[in-house]
């Protein structure tokens, strides 16, 4: 039996995320009001259609999401520019150059990992992304400290996807672990 809680199971959309849409929206919503904007049909469809994304998508994605809406283009260009403005999306890229948006409600911005054969995006696991915010977080300080204002950083990878085990052991690649850098220091394989 499929507990209701799992992912899978049929109503999962509806029992976790039904409710969650429509508190984010609230929340956005509120961000858009605080910083003086309107609240308009087309600015609540784009951020629907955010939300219901779990990776960043291109204005043109956004904009086929908004099919059923008489939403235009340039509506969104324009609404994405706001939402960027107040601190609501996230702006991040591809390699080739696409600009992708993701809704921002929280203050931490997630790190993400793009295929570089699929452009597949992925979010960095929390362990690393808590230690890159550590380490910004000192390189802001030090900016601060420094006379700069109005510090803001975009930290993007880009990396082959490892191809499956068993071509791996066909081309006789040897699969050995990482360890991590100590600062100032290079890689170490561990045999």
């Amino acid at each position: 039996m499929i507990a209701s809680t799992q992912t899978n199971h049929p109503l999962a959309s509806v029992t976790q995320e039904g409710a969650k849409p429509q508190a984010a929206i609230d929340v956005a919503c509120s961000r858009l009001k605080a910083a003086g904007l309107r609240i308009t049909q087309p600015r609540v469809a784009i951020l629907e259609a955010l939300i219901k994304r779990a990776q960043p998508a291109s204005i043109e994605q956004i904009h086929s999401d908004l099919a059923d809406s008489a939403c235009d283009l340039v509506t969104v260009y324009r609404c994405l520019a706001a939402f960027q403005e107040v601190g609501l999306v996230r702006l991040c890229y591809f390699h080739n150059g696409t600009s992708l948006y993701q809704i921002k409600l929280d203050n931490e911005n997630p790190f993400h990992v793009v295929s570089k054969e699929t452009n597949e995006v992925e979010e960095l696991d929390a362990e690393s992304s808590a230690e890159l915010r550590a380490v910004i977080g000192r390189i802001q300080e030090t900016l601060k400290a420094r006379g700069y204002s109005e510090v803001s950083n975009l930290v993007q990878f880009f990396a082959q996807k490892p191809k499956f085990a068993g071509m791996r052991e066909q081309s006789n690649v040897a699969s050995t672990p990482l360890q991590a850098p100590q600062r100032n220091q290079a890689p170490v394989i561990k045999a």
